[in-house]
Formats: structure tokens, sequence, C-alpha cells
């Protein structure tokens, strides 16, 4: 906004006018004295513009630049609680050997269908016997590297139509202990849900296998099962291939590279998948 020839008043100097101006200063003449002051701080504060229009117009730049310097400095606020939680993460990953199949997959119901994409959480169900039963079953395996896989398939289709629905890192302050009601937390950013004509592409069975059985494709019982490390970097890679939307595959891509980090995983050497499907 260019002020200069602007007639100001300031609080201790008086009447002046405004000689020159750059991006952080004006300088102001007064009676041949001439005083540089910080832009545009010291307006409202020091200097009064005695053009009422003007005044006007300067406090909305004003009011502009203090909304950008406060979203600036929550960016840096967010960035460095971002970094702390990080750092928490990895202190806890150091004494957490990582297992080779630290993923988990579930089953999903017709109604946790609709809501695992909303709610981005998922009940790893309940104790079916002994004395913990009734209780929300705690899979030990699970910690901030870990992947949860949705899968389903239709009650008339055989099991190797299960599809896969979508895909969510579980939180990153998650530390293995499920709440009372049994729900695994989503990781805030990395989240996909794939639409109906690229389930159609994923099937479950083109990356997982049975080692003992690998003709094998079986899922009788049981809300979730484990699954391998690789087996999800193999479907994020394959997701990523699906992917038409540059924000999407962005996304996907940046879900993969977090996946590798927090899993030891070698992002440029993922084997091509081969399961049972595909045998």
């Amino acid at each position: 906004m260019n002020l200069i020839n602007e007639e100001i008043t300031h609080k201790v100097f008086g009447q002046g006018d405004i000689v020159d101006q750059d991006e952080s200063s004006v300088t102001v003449n007064f009676n041949e004295d001439t005083k540089k002051f910080v832009y545009p701080d010291a307006f409202g504060k020091f200097i009064t513009l005695k053009d009422r229009d003007t005044a006007q117009s300067l406090k909305k730049v004003i009011s502009k630049r203090e909304t950008e310097k406060q979203e600036l400095e929550k960016k840096r606020e967010e960035e460095k609680e971002r970094l702390a939680l990080e750092q928490q993460v990895r202190k806890k990953l150091k004494n957490h050997k990582i297992h080779e199949s630290s993923q988990i997959v579930f089953w999903l119901d017709e109604e946790e269908q609709q809501s695992v994409f909303t709610d981005w959480k998922v009940s790893t169900g309940k104790v079916q016997s002994g004395k913990n039963k009734g209780e929300p079953n705690r899979p030990a395996r699970l910690r901030p590297n870990s992947a949860s896989l949705l899968t389903a398939k239709k009650s008339d289709k055989p099991e190797t139509e299960r599809q896969i629905l979508g895909l969510y890192m579980v939180d990153e302050t998650f530390t293995g202990n499920l709440g009372d009601d049994g729900m695994l937390p989503a990781h805030s950013e990395f989240r996909i849900k794939l639409t109906d004509q690229e389930t159609e592409k994923m099937l479950f069975w083109n990356y997982c296998s049975n080692k003992n059985y690998p003709h094998r494709m079986t899922w009788n019982s049981g809300k979730y099962r484990y699954f391998d490390n690789v087996w999800v970097a193999q479907i994020l890679k394959d997701i990523i291939a699906l992917k038409t939307g540059e924000e999407e595959v962005r996304a996907a891509e940046n879900f993969l590279k977090y996946f590798c980090k927090m899993n030891a995983l070698d992002m440029d050497n993922i084997p091509e998948a081969n399961g049972t499907l595909k045998q």
C-alpha cells in the first residue's frame, strides 16, 4: 500500500509527511527532521494517518498481516508438536522389535463398511471365552508402525473375491492399549478409501498366502488376523498405480513412504505381489 505524501500525526514528534517507504519501513519528515519507523507496526500504536479512508484501508492491511502472522505461528507450533511426537514414537519403537507381521487385516460386516470411513476406527471385537470373555480383543503386535487393512466380501461370493476397501495407519500415539470400546484409532493423515471400481481390482488374495498351505484361501471365522509388513507395502504400491488424481497419488505415495519408514522397509525394493491368486 503506497503511503508516500500522506500526512500523519506521531504521538511524540507531532505532525509530519511520509516521504519514503519500503516493505518494512516508512520515513517521515517532521519539519525537515526525518525519522524512520517500522511498517506497518508503528501505525495504530504511534502513528495516525489523517486521511480516514487511507487509515481504514491500512487497518485492513494490518489486520490481514496479523492474521497471516498468527497462522504462521500456529503452523510452527503444530510442526514443533509433530516433531516432538515423532521423537516420542521413535523412542517407543526403538525398544520395540518389529515383527514381520505387524499389520492387521479386518473382515468388516455391512454396518462397519458404512461407518469405518466416517469414524476412521474399527472394533477389534470381543473375547469369546475364558476369564476375559466379553472384554475387547487386544492385538499384541500392534504399534504405531501398524496398518489396518479393511476387507469385505459379499455373502454370496466365494472367499477368492474378498476385496480390499481401504486401509489406514494406526494413530501415531497408539501404544498398544485399546480403550474399553476396543476401537482401533486411525492416524490423522494416512488413510485411504478405495472407490467401488478400485476395490474390484484390489483382491485380498492377490497379496495374502498361507506359507504352510500356499493354495488354500480360507477365512472361516475371526474378526481379524495379522498380516505381513511387505504385503501392505505391495498393496500401497498397487494403489498408487490405480490412482489417477494428482492429489490422491501424492497422498498414497506419502502413505507408502511413511509406512516403509515405520517398518524399516526399502521403499525402492518392494517385491511384486505373489499371493495365492497369483500362484
